[in-house]
């Protein structure tokens, strides 16, 4: 008996060891990352003194409207300005990046679940658009946010001209999701795991990671540096984003009979070889369903087209606003795959 106690007991300490040296390790880096990828952009209060975090670029030239940038989960703001942002200036659109509630350096005003849905975030962010003079403009989702900006187009006509989705989540898919983000996003596990487990194992598995999301293409120079995509393994940030995932099934499930009923110009961009988001499930069903909508299928490509093909990502962006009737100087649109 003494034995198999001073066993138990053993491992007990070993434990409680390792969980307080993830807790400090946690800490530690969770402030170091913070420092090395601090706000980049402006702040636009929303209601209840909640922020937004946006960068921007202003047009050059003529001004012609404004483009909306929503990132997917396990990103911010800076994968989709970085690629888009300069392209879409020069063509003269004013550019608004947003991390979305919760993620990057926005807040998330009720919490982990009540700020899940894309419908929330999307009233979350017209609330932004609004405070910012913005009305008519394209809206442009990737991956997770390609709900969000259906719910755009279905919800917000009023800062909503267009959308373009690219490698969008629309419908519920048959298989499930990455284990890790049930635990984070569980209310009772969910703090002890993401403020012990997620840094650090994160922080080796994050090299892979981002290789599946380019697969089968590699990985952009520099992506991890240019865009802060460590920001996601903060602890608080890493269970919101598990949350968004966890229940985006549910949403999708009410969202896919009401793709339909999208009423402005709608443009889909997704790669042909995406496993993430495979183009044959949502993206090229939604443009059958979708009366009036275009998809740019391309070739070979993996789940973030507005790296491997941000000139296609930019003209199908044009496109849209001159169906929009916001007229002007840009690259032609690319070859519509149907």
């Amino acid at each position: 008996m003494r034995y198999a106690w001073g066993s138990a007991a053993g491992v007990a300490v070993l434990v409680a060891a390792l969980a307080l040296g993830g807790w400090l390790y946690t800490l530690w880096q969770t402030g170091v990352i913070s420092r090395r990828f601090p706000p980049g952009g402006a702040f636009v209060e929303i209601g209840g003194g909640a922020r937004l975090h946006y960068t921007e670029r202003t047009p050059q030239g003529r001004p012609r409207g404004t483009v909306v940038l929503l990132h997917g989960a396990s990103g911010n703001q800076a994968d989709m300005m970085v690629p888009l942002g300069a392209p879409l200036a020069e063509r003269g659109f004013r550019v608004l990046a947003f991390d979305r509630p919760g993620h990057g350096w926005s807040d998330r005003p009720d919490g982990e679940e009540g700020d899940a849905s894309p419908a929330r975030q999307a009233a979350l962010i017209a609330d932004g658009l609004h405070r910012l003079g913005v009305a008519d403009a394209v809206v442009v989702g990737h991956s997770w946010s390609g709900a969000l900006a259906a719910v755009f187009a279905l919800d917000h006509r009023d800062v909503t001209g267009g959308v373009v989705l690219l490698s969008p989540v629309v419908y519920p898919w048959p298989t499930g999701i990455e284990w890790y983000y049930a635990p984070a996003a569980s209310r009772w596990l969910g703090p002890a795991f993401t403020h012990i487990v997620t840094l650090p194992v994160g922080q080796l598995l994050l090299p892979a990671g981002i290789a599946s999301v380019f697969a089968p293409e590699p990985v952009p120079p520099r992506f991890a540096e240019r865009t802060g995509v460590e920001l996601v393994l903060r602890p608080d940030e890493f269970e919101n984003n598990a949350t968004d995932v966890f229940h985006l099934h549910a949403f999708v499930t009410g969202l896919g009979p009401r793709l339909p009923d999208i009423a402005i110009p709608t443009a889909i961009v997704a790669g042909d070889s995406d496993t993430i988001a495979p183009a044959f499930f949502h993206g090229e069903r939604m443009a059958r369903e979708l009366p009036g909508a275009t998809i740019a299928l391309l070739k070979g490509r993996g789940h973030s087209p507005q790296w491997s093909d941000p000139d296609v990502v930019v003209a199908a962006i044009g496109s849209v606003a001159d169906r929009m009737g916001l007229k002007g100087t840009v690259a032609p649109s690319p070859v519509a795959a149907q």
